[in-house]
C-alpha cells in the first residue's frame, strides 16, 4: 500500500515513541510485540516484562509475505507493536499487518530508540542532600547524582546521557564538582571525561582502576580506600572493594552505599571481565570484599548498585535499592562459605557483555570514539552480574 492508497489521506503507520511504550509496560498494560530482528539478536537482547507478549519472526523471512503461522500467533483484538533494530524494517512489516486488518504500530527508532530511554528518581533517604538514581531500562545501567549546598557529584555517568545530568544539576541549583566512576566499566562508555569537557568538575577514579593503564588526554584525580571527598555538607567515603575488577570501589554517602558492580539487589558481581584467566582468584577477592567491607556495614545501609536486571524488583517509588538487611535475608549467596561462593560464581556465568573489550579500551582512554559510535558500541544487555539462578530465596 502506498501513501496515496491510504483512506482519507492517512499518513504512514503511526510510530510509537519508546518512552510511551515503556510507560505502557510499567503501568501493567498488556503489550504485544512482534520483534522482527534475527533470532540471534533477539535472544541476546529484547524488551521484557511480565505483561509483555513477545513473538520473534525475523524480517528476512517476511520479505515474500506474511506466513500463516505468524498471523495465527498474533492477537486480532489487541494493538501490536512491531520493532526492529533501528525502526525501518518494522514500519514495512507493520504496513503489511495493517493490510491484513491488524491494529498495529511500530517502535520509533527500534531497539536503538529503546536504548535512549533514561529515568530519574530521587531516593527517599534521611540525609541533608538530594540523591537521585538514573536508570536505563534497555540495559539496567544505574547512575547517581548527589547534590548538597550547591555542590554536586555524579557517580557512574553514561556518556550517552550527559545532557540529562547537566540539566538536572542546573535545576537543583548546583554546580558539578566531581564525576566519579566506581571502576573501569565493561558494558557502557563512561561519561566522566565528557562531563568534565563541559564543566569544571574533577574526574575521579579509584587508584587501583587507574593502575590498569588509564591513558586520558586530560588530568584526573585518584582515590584510595579510606579517602573522603566533600560535596556541600556531605562526605563521600571511599571503600576499595575489588573482585569484579581490581579497581572496584564503593562510595558511601550517609546511609547510602554506592556498590558499583560489586553487589546488586538481586545478584553479585561476575569476576571474569578484567582477566578471564584469573576469574577464580578474583571470586575469592570478591568474597573477601563483600565479607569485610560491605556486609560489615549496618543492616540499615541502603545498597545502591550500578545495575538492575529484569529480575530486580523496584521499590514503590520506582527506585532500585535495598537495605543490606533485606539482602542478607533474601540472597543466599551472601551466606555461603568462601569455597561454596567461589564455586557457585565461576561455574555459571552468563555471556560477556557485547563489545566489552572495546568498551574497556575506550574507558581506559586507549580508543577514541565519537558519540554515535560510542552509543552503538554499548547497545545490548550489560551482563555484569553473576548468574541470578538460585542467588535469592
Amino acid at each position: 500500500m502506498t501513501e496515496n492508497d491510504r483512506p482519507n489521506g492517512e499518513d504512514d503507520i503511526e510510530p510509537i515513541a519508546p518512552k510511551r511504550l515503556h510507560e505502557r509496560i510499567e503501568s501493567g498494560e498488556e503489550v504485544h510485540i512482534l520483534d522482527v530482528r534475527s533470532e540471534e539478536a533477539f535472544e541476546e537482547w529484547h524488551i521484557e516484562g511480565e505483561n509483555v507478549e513477545l513473538v520473534n519472526y525475523p524480517y528476512f523471512q517476511l520479505l515474500d509475505g506474511l506466513p500463516r503461522d505468524l498471523l495465527e500467533a498474533l492477537p486480532e483484538d489487541r494493538e501490536i507493536t512491531v520493532l526492529c533494530a533501528k525502526g525501518n524494517s518494522s514500519e514495512m512489516i507493520a504496513e503489511s499487518l495493517e493490510n491484513e486488518g491488524y491494529d498495529v504500530g511500530h517502535l520509533e527508532g527500534g531497539m536503538k530508540g529503546w536504548a535512549r530511554i533514561y529515568e530519574y528518581t530521587e531516593l527517599d533517604v534521611d540525609i541533608d542532600a538530594t540523591i537521585a538514581q538514573y536508570r536505563r531500562p534497555s540495559s539496567g545501567c544505574l547512575a547517581y547524582l548527589v547534590v548538597s549546598e550547591g555542590d554536586a557529584a555524579v557517580i557512574d555517568p553514561l556518556r550517552a546521557f550527559i545532557d540529562d545530568y547537566l540539566h538536572d544539576v542546573r535545576n537543583l541549583g548546583a554546580e558539578l564538582a566531581y564525576a566519579l566512576d566506581t571502576h573501569i566499566h565493561a558494558d557502557h562508555v563512561s561519561g566522566i571525561r565528557a562531563v568534565t569537557e563541559r564543566t569544571d568538575a574533577t574526574v575521579v577514579l579509584p587508584d587501583a582502576a587507574a593502575a590498569r593503564g588509564v591513558e586520558y588526554d586530560h588530568q584526573y584525580e585518584t582515590v584510595a580506600d579510606g579517602d573522603t571527598l566533600t560535596v556541600g555538607d556531605v562526605e563521600i567515603d571511599v571503600l576499595h572493594t575489588p573482585g569484579h575488577t581490581t579497581g572496584m570501589t564503593a562510595y558511601k554517602v550517609g546511609p547510602v552505599l554506592f556498590t558499583g558492580d560489586g553487589l546488586f539487589i538481586e545478584s553479585v558481581a561476575r569476576p571474569d571481565l578484567e582477566d578471564p584467566e584469573a576469574a577464580r582468584e578474583a571470586a575469592k577477592t570478591l568474597y573477601e570484599s563483600l565479607t569485610e567491607k560491605v556486609l560489615s556495614q549496618p543492616d540499615e545501609t541502603i545498597v545502591a548498585p550500578a545495575h538492575a536486571s529484569e529480575s530486580a524488583t523496584p521499590n514503590e517509588d520506582g527506585s532500585y535499592t535495598a537495605t543490606l538487611g533485606e539482602l542478607r535475608e533474601t540472597m543466599d549467596v551472601l551466606s555461603m562459605s568462601e569455597d561454596s561462593f567461589v564455586e557457585f560464581i565461576v561455574s555459571d556465568m552468563p555471556p560477556r557483555p557485547a563489545n566489552y573489550e572495546d568498551i574497556i579500551a575506550t574507558n581506559l582512554g586507549r580508543e577514541a570514539l565519537d558519540d554515535e559510535a560510542a552509543f552503538e558500541l554499548e547497545l545490548g544487555p550489560n551482563n555484569c552480574a553473576a548468574s541470578e539462578e538460585a542467588l535469592t530465596n
